[in-house]
């Protein structure tokens, strides 16, 4: 069989699968782009998009019409797979593989000699080999690279996915990738693929370093986001303008400190330095540190709204965003969809949620009375507590006047 790809498998049409897909399919492969909903499924064969991601609805549509990208519910017999599914955690916050393995497992029918199979799902060190393990189960007639090595029948590698939601597609053709063979052949054919539409350099390892890299660039930045938001509190506790403060501190030449927020948030940074914890715990106190100050911080902000609401007579507090990033509309792991939906809860007041990148609100939101999704202006209009929780865009346009006589939490400092 050729070392070409003419055809493409993606499994997992989320926030990294469908702009993959469209990226490849933009290079004159055939992409079938792999779901379990039948909603995600109907609305990509429709040309449309279920998520949301700057120019990705264009280039969509633009491949479904000229026939080079499809959905479909079953895997399908394909030159290489990418496995791009969840790896959440569970709630002893240990990796959940779940819908890897689900994938794998998929994957294995439709199986032929000189596939290639790569997983981009942030992974456990370790996670590849488990996928090279449920793939030779379920196909003992092939050979996989922890069997055969350079000659096995099938190539196995990892290559994390490392892009900013809101720059998807710029970043998958323009960034470096790390690409992670299970052997050296892997690498290559691995290195083969992501050379079709990644302009940046590829650098190849091993699987295991491929998937340690990931985690670490993610605990590197959630170390670093908990320093920022350990001396946010220190400063509220102290009355100090930890803004300014920061800003102050950034002038030194060899200080840099991040701006600290509600929490961290995203599939990424508030999940993966966890796979560390789990891997190594006697080596890894630093970072568990850091994800208990991190995950900590939501119910610190909590607190203050409670207290601040405890002495009005009637709060009608706007919670000023729920994504877990600005100008996207990703809820995932987000710190205020947790603020907004204990806060309404608790019971201290009107909640008015304001995102203006979603419709409606999370389904686990739908029993709460005393909360809506509510429109900017109105908002600001009827709250007396203003908590804002993600910057977007949107928001930093607000008329000053609009704020005068509101009490405001700002836990991004867009308003300071």
């Amino acid at each position: 069989m050729s070392d070409a790809f003419n055809k493409i498998s993606i499994i997992g049409m989320g926030y990294i699968g469908l702009p993959t897909a469209a990226i490849l399919a933009n290079q004159g492969i055939e992409v079938v782009g792999v779901d379990k909903n039948p909603k995600v499924v109907k609305t990509i064969n429709q040309g449309q998009i279920h998520i949301v991601e700057p120019d990705l609805d264009t280039l969509v549509r633009k491949m479904v019409k000229a026939g080079k990208l499809r959905a479909a519910e079953q895997v399908e017999a394909s030159q290489a797979f990418i496995i791009a599914v969840p790896t959440p955690l569970k709630s002893d916050n240990t990796p959940d593989m779940t819908f890897v393995e689900s994938a794998a497992r998929a994957i294995a029918p439709v199986l032929q000699k000189n596939n290639l199979v790569i997983l981009e799902s942030t992974s456990p060190v370790g996670g590849t080999e488990s996928v090279a393990n449920w793939l030779a189960e379920e196909r003992p007639d092939l050979t996989f690279p922890h069997q055969a090595g350079d000659l096995a029948d099938i190539h196995i590698a990892h290559c994390p996915e490392r892009v900013l939601p809101g720059h998807i597609l710029r970043e998958l053709v323009g960034n470096a990738r790390i690409v992670g063979g299970m052997t050296a052949k892997c690498s290559v054919r691995a290195t083969a693929l992501y050379k079709t539409f990644v302009k940046g350099e590829c650098y190849t390892t091993d699987a295991r370093t491929a998937e340690m890299a990931k985690l670490t660039e993610n605990a590197f930045r959630d170390v670093n986001i908990a320093f920022a938001n350990e001396i946010s509190l220190i400063c509220d506790q102290l009355d100090i303008n930890v803004w300014n403060l920061i800003d102050l501190a950034n002038h030194h030449p060899r200080v840099n400190i991040l701006r600290p927020g509600p929490g961290v948030g995203g599939h990424c940074i508030a999940v993966d330095p966890w796979f560390l914890v789990h891997s190594s715990p006697e080596h890894s106190k630093l970072i568990h540190t850091a994800r208990t100050v991190n995950d900590s911080k939501p119910q610190y902000i909590i607190n203050k709204v409670k207290r601040i609401a405890d002495s009005l007579k009637a709060p009608v507090i706007a919670c000023m965003g729920l994504a877990f990033k600005a100008d996207i509309d990703d809820l995932r792991e987000s710190p205020s969809v947790k603020i907004v939906k204990q806060l309404a809860e608790a019971d201290i007041g009107d909640i008015l949620a304001v995102e203006p990148h979603i419709d409606a609100l999370p389904e686990d939101f739908q029993n709460l009375k005393n909360v809506s999704l509510t429109g900017f202006e109105k908002a600001l209009e009827q709250a007396n507590i203003i908590l804002l929780l993600v910057d977007h865009q949107v928001f930093s346009n607000v008329d000053p006047v609009a704020l005068k006589e509101k009490i405001i939490i700002d836990t991004k400092g867009l308003w300071a």
